[in-house]
């Protein structure tokens, strides 16, 4: 009896983990998402679609951010009234406000 608790048990565990690691295996280091989700995304380059990509960024957004570059600083988003700060929080530590090229 007990070793079929066991082996209940297990497999439990194998369906409950397999979605988590065939996730992971999805998105491999090569892969476009997987270098999105690894470096920061510059405010003051990103198409639309990229920005959007951020929760609490739709079209709205995406095109006030777009449309108030440049940044030399990605808090101004706040300051500047382009964000609120609840949905700057959301993105900011995956952000960043290059200094525009003279």
């Amino acid at each position: 009896m007990l070793n079929l608790r066991h082996k209940l048990l297990a497999t439990a565990l194998l369906f409950a983990v397999a979605p988590v690691f065939s996730a992971a295996q999805g998105s491999k280091a090569g892969t476009p998402a997987a270098a999105a989700a690894l470096a920061p995304l510059d405010i003051n380059t990103a198409t639309p679609d990229q920005l959007k990509a951020f929760p609490g960024i739709g079209d709205a957004y995406s095109k006030r951010i777009i449309d108030g570059r440049p940044y030399t600083a990605k808090n101004q988003l706040v300051t500047r009234g382009i964000l609120p700060q609840a949905t700057y929080n959301k993105i900011k530590d995956q952000i960043i406000a290059s200094h525009p090229k003279k």
